[in-house]
């Protein structure tokens, strides 16, 4: 982890050094007598995790929390306990340490640091997935799976046990059902006009009547569908 400290006392920032040193998977990389020096710095650079000293001539660690735009984690370090409920009005405070620091209490807090990083990652690669799979879907076909990009489907339309899927690029007949793959598609880009018909909503030219217009294709409007269907529209 790359942290920074921010303190006006020497020894304190020394202690908080020191006792970093113990710890294989903290790198401070630079630290700081104020915290408008450091807001510059931020500017430019990204680090998973700052050591603020609340108590700061001129501009103290609550007034510096509030100019954080994009905020890393962050352990307050202070000798005065009258801020802690203040201070955990932000969620991305880990831990609130009084001086003396203890070292047990420190160990504790970098442990939640790294559990709440580990949470970070994990949930930026579950929305990587997931936008992913926003991007396409796999249809099995005679035994081999074929890939289609949603953004190019244009309508699907269910025929008995099959669904006939309407592409910029072509038609491909699949063995499954209109409410079966309804779930699998992302619910702000499709939706379902007719018990017989799912659209890609970014494809409508216009809606006249009682049908929609969907590249040169009218299809019809269910009744039971209407108030969905121009839910997802941007009316003016």
């Amino acid at each position: 982890m790359n942290c920074i400290i921010i303190d006006d006392e020497v020894t304190a920032r020394k202690i908080i050094k020191q006792l970093c040193s113990n710890q294989e998977n903290i790198k401070i990389i630079r630290e700081f007598g104020n915290a408008i020096n450091a807001i510059k710095f931020l500017n430019e650079k990204n680090i998973d995790l700052i050591f603020l000293d609340i108590h700061m001539p001129d501009f103290n660690g609550i007034d510096f929390i509030k100019t954080l735009k994009n905020p890393p984690q962050l352990i307050l370090t202070t000798s005065d306990p009258n801020f802690a409920a203040t201070a955990f009005e932000f969620d991305f405070i880990v831990d609130y340490l009084l001086k003396p620091i203890d070292i047990n209490r420190f160990q504790n807090a970098i442990k939640r640091v790294e559990s709440r990083l580990i949470l970070d990652l994990k949930s930026a690669s579950n929305e990587k997935v997931f936008e992913n799979h926003e991007k396409y879907l796999f249809v099995n076909i005679n035994k081999s799976l074929k890939k289609i990009n949603l953004k190019e489907i244009i309508y699907i339309e269910g025929k008995g046990d099959y669904i006939l899927i309407v592409s910029e690029i072509g038609r491909t007949i699949v063995h499954s059902s209109l409410k079966k793959i309804l779930e699998t598609l992302p619910d702000r880009m499709f939706t379902k006009v007719h018990r017989s018909y799912i659209i890609n909503v970014n494809h409508i030219v216009d809606i006249k009547d009682n049908g929609v217009n969907v590249n040169k294709k009218i299809i019809p409007i269910g009744r039971q569908y209407k108030v969905t269907l121009f839910q997802k529209l941007n009316l003016l």
